[in-house]
This record gives structure tokens, C-alpha cells and sequence, in this order.
């Protein structure tokens, strides 16, 4: 059977080469003799495979010498409440924007830790724009402002960063992750699942300065200490080997089909284009999201008919292009344009979409 074009928001779209390479070394790794999947995580030839990850980490997102690079379990929701537990832990306070479910569950989970404020939040518009923050929005005293920097169901994006001063800045980038170049000197902490963009679930990656570490609150429970395992180089526990060792080949891709995030950039900013460009063109489908804060990565659209999304859904995925419905929140449909996706898809994904306005005329 052909491979279809996959939009789902994640698990997403890896690279083909990707697949194929580790299909390739499935039961014999590098002439070890074993499969990833079946290896020690303490033997020399994982050693390597995790070190040659978060070197290419580092070097494609140019991160600076005094931030730790961590590979974890739980998925980016173990953050929600990691994030509080590690770092709430001077005032206790902490200021959160809501941009979106997922900023909203990490708000909820945080407030079970301590004075926890959302200063600013687009639920009035169903998440449809980022909100416009002042410095004076912030509290003086918050440990940190979190964020969601772009936001999977509702396709926004924060274009520019929140005016937070000399706080910490802490930002959920599953959904965006690895698509541009991001300045993460500008932020105390960048955490990511990395199901969306760089590789199966079961993994995510936190990048954490090092001075915010080893101030857990003494009820962390020690999976989510930060500092226990950043010490441990992410190795206290056995880690998602096999997916550890498809982001390091995903990493691997980018710097070899890019060279770098500008590069890759510019391929998602004109693979966007085309399906951004078509529904501002088009009287049939409209997108839902101000043009402003368009996201690069999520793409949700409507008709003015749930009868005729649904007609459009169903015969998409006939057509092999599945995994199209948009989150119940928003309804209509929603593309998701991760690295992996090749703007032949999104190509031909307008050419259908043409043909289908075309034919319920």
C-alpha cells in the first residue's frame, strides 16, 4: 500500500529516509549485533547514540554552554506539574498566559502548587489570536511566566515573546520545536514532546538553564527533580532508548537536508504559504486563526457546514489524506505542516481541496 500523507497533530509524520534508515538497522545496530530497542542504556554504543543527540540538540539550536540538555519521560503533561515543583519556589507565585488547552492544563496543574495568575488569556475568541501582554501585566515577585509558544489545536503562534523583563521565561514548544531558530537565551526553560516534530511519543526533551536547578520543593517526587537528573545525564532511570535514537536520526536529517533551522525555516514559512494562500482565496473554506499569529505547524480551517466538513473529511482520507479532523474545541479541520511533511503533500492537499469546491458548488 502507498503511504498516505499524514496531517494528525501527533504522533506526526516522520521523514521517510528516517524510517527507512532505522528500518535498516532494526536488528543490527552499527554491527553490534542487537537492535536499539534491545540494547543496555548503559553500554558504550547507547552512551553514544545519546551523546551524538543532544550534541546535534545543541548545535542546531545553538544552545548556550550553561543550559542542560535533558531527555525525559511522561510527556510534555508531566511538565505541568514538574515545572511548578521545580521552580515555584521563591515567592511561589507564577504568572501563566492561556493561549490554548494546553497552556490552560498546565495553569490548572500549577495551582495545586501555589498563587498561580493568568494575566492574560484569548478564550474569549475560542483561542483564535495570541493576547497582547504589557510588562506592568506581570508581577514583580512571579517565579516565572509561562507559555505555550505555539499552539497545536487552535493554530496560533507567538510571533513575538511576552515583554517579561528579567523573569524567567518558561515555554511549551511541542508543537513548534525545531521548525525556525529560537533564542533560548531568552528563556529560564524550552520543553518539548517530542511527538510532533522530532520523533515517536514517549520522549521529551527540557532545555533548563543551570542556575534554576537543584531548588525542588522537598515533596518533587524524584522523576521530576530536574537536578537528579540532569546529574544522572538523563540516565537515572532507563530511558526511551528507541526514540532517543529516532530524534538523534530525525536531527540528523535536518542538519543534512537544511544545514541549519534559517534553512528549514524558510522551507516551512513556503510550505505554509501554500494552503494559507489558497484559503484566503477560497469561498468555500476559511481559516479560523487571526492572519497575524498564524502558526507555521497547525493549520485548522472550516466551511460554514459541519455536513460538508464531514463530507470533506471522509473523502479526504479516501483520497490519502487522513488524520484531517479538527479537535471537537474548534471543529472543521485542521492540518498539521510538521518538518516531515513535504510541501508536495500540502500541494496536492490544495489541489483536492480546489476539486472539492469545485464539485459541491
Amino acid at each position: 500500500m502507498a503511504r498516505v500523507y499524514n496531517f494528525s497533530a501527533g504522533p506526526s509524520t516522520l521523514p521517510v529516509s528516517v524510517l527507512e534508515k532505522a528500518g535498516a538497522e532494526i536488528l543490527d545496530y552499527k554491527g553490534s549485533g542487537q537492535s536499539v530497542m534491545e540494547m543496555s542504556h548503559r553500554s558504550k554504543v547507547f552512551d553514544e547514540i545519546i551523546k551524538d543527540a543532544e550534541s546535534l540538540m545543541r548545535e542546531l539550536y545553538q544552545i548556550p554552554d550553561n543550559y542542560k540538555v535533558l531527555f525525559l519521560q511522561g510527556g510534555a503533561s508531566a511538565q505541568f506539574s514538574a515545572i511548578p515543583l521545580n521552580f515555584m519556589n521563591g515567592s511561589g507565585k507564577a504568572d501563566y498566559i492561556i493561549t490554548g488547552q494546553w497552556a490552560k492544563k498546565a495553569y490548572q496543574e500549577a495551582q495545586k502548587y501555589g498563587d498561580v495568575k493568568a494575566v492574560a488569556s484569548s478564550a474569549d475568541k475560542t483561542f483564535s489570536y495570541i493576547p497582547k501582554t504589557k510588562a506592568e501585566d506581570f508581577r514583580e515577585d512571579a517565579d516565572y511566566v509561562y507559555i505555550c509558544l505555539n499552539n497545536t489545536i487552535y493554530g496560533t503562534v507567538y510571533k513575538e515573546l511576552p515583554p517579561v523583563g528579567d523573569k524567567v521565561l518558561i515555554a511549551d514548544v511541542s508543537s513548534c520545536a525545531l521548525s525556525e531558530p529560537l533564542d533560548i537565551s531568552k528563556f529560564g526553560v524550552v520543553y518539548f514532546g517530542a511527538q510532533k516534530n522530532v520523533a515517536p511519543a514517549g520522549l521529551v526533551v527540557a532545555i533548563i538553564r543551570e542556575d534554576l536547578l537543584g531548588k525542588a520543593r522537598d515533596i518533587c517526587p524524584v522523576m521530576m527533580d530536574y537536578k537528579i537528573q540532569a546529574d544522572a545525564d538523563s540516565l537515572y532511570n532507563t530511558p526511551p532508548c528507541w526514540t532517543i535514537y529516532i530524534c538523534k536520526l530525525v536531527l540528523d536529517w535536518i542538519k543534512e537536508t537544511f544545514g541549519g533551522l534559517e534553512k528549514l525555516k524558510e522551507y516551512n514559512e513556503k510550505k505554509a504559504a501554500v494552503l494559507y494562500d489558497f484559503l484566503d482565496s477560497s469561498e468555500m473554506f476559511k481559516g479560523t486563526v487571526v492572519k497575524e499569529d498564524r502558526s507555521l505547524m497547525n493549520v485548522p480551517f472550516v466551511t460554514d457546514s459541519e455536513e460538508l466538513n464531514a463530507k470533506f473529511i471522509k473523502e479526504a482520507s479516501a483520497a490519502g489524506f487522513v488524520n484531517l479532523k479538527g479537535h471537537r474545541s474548534v471543529g472543521g479541520m485542521r492540518a498539521s505542516i510538521y518538518n516531515a511533511m513535504p510541501i508536495e503533500g500540502v500541494e496536492k492537499l490544495v489541489a483536492f481541496m480546489k476539486k472539492f469546491e469545485e464539485d459541491n458548488k
